[in-house]
């Protein structure tokens, strides 16, 4: 059986102590000396310290979660409630609340609200990915944007719901997702009025020109624009 890589047995001596010292220097000084990782290899796999540490989480239940959709029968479901599906299993997935709260806490300090954006926004990449998103132009980018402020809402909601089974927090996600539903239901009949668009033919015609991310891996990125024939 292989090895686990050092990165993942950091993580997994991590865990324990988030809850007490949070994503912080301190935890990765404790997780490095439970896991016998010395601390040159602790300063290659997480080069920026603690938030590396906490962003491997992110990802690993990112990957969890692709993992559950990729065999839960989605074809039986409708859209709408694949995408809350995929919501409630990435909560689902957390073992312990208190690692995304002190997470939360980490990413809302400046110097990491840049990271914590594009963790959630990665997030929402996955679910739209995972759901069969084929969208190329600017829908690829409201798509993501949107459920990245209705997955961010969610977990705070969820972080302090104390109902049973986390009730409440559903009938949130569902209610956000409705909201979203309306707005794409505006949009469409937006569309379909000849005088709006007409005169949103100036700003259509621009954005019609965004294109989503070659690279999934800077799925975070702008697109790129499509050169006027």
């Amino acid at each position: 059986m292989p090895e686990t890589d050092p990165k993942t047995r950091l993580l997994e001596a991590a865990m324990p102590h988030v809850p007490f010292d949070g994503w912080s220097e301190t935890t990765l000084r404790l997780a490095a000396a439970d896991a016998g990782i010395d601390r040159a290899m602790v300063d290659a796999v997480c080069p920026r310290g603690a938030v590396d540490l906490a962003l491997a989480w992110h990802e690993a239940g990112d990957a969890a979660m692709v993992a559950a959709l990729e065999a839960a029968d989605l074809g039986a479901m409708r859209f709408r409630d694949r995408v809350a599906f995929a919501v409630r299993t990435r909560l689902d997935l957390v073992e312990d609340r208190e690692l995304v709260r002190r997470g939360m806490t980490l990413f809302a300090l400046p110097q990491y609200a840049g990271d914590g954006t594009r963790a959630m926004w990665r997030t929402a990449d996955r679910i739209w990915t995972a759901l069969g998103d084929t969208s190329q132009d600017i829908n690829w980018y409201t798509k993501r944007a949107t459920l990245s402020g209705v997955y961010g809402s969610t977990v705070l909601y969820w972080l302090g719901d104390e109902s049973e089974g986390q009730a409440r927090t559903w009938e949130f996600l569902d209610r956000r997702i409705e909201d979203v539903m309306q707005i794409e239901k505006f949009k469409a009949k937006a569309r379909e009025n000849r005088l709006v668009s007409g005169l949103m033919s100036g700003p259509l015609g621009f954005l019609s020109r965004v294109r989503a991310p070659q690279d999934r891996q800077q799925a975070g990125m702008p697109g790129r624009w499509r050169a006027p024939n």
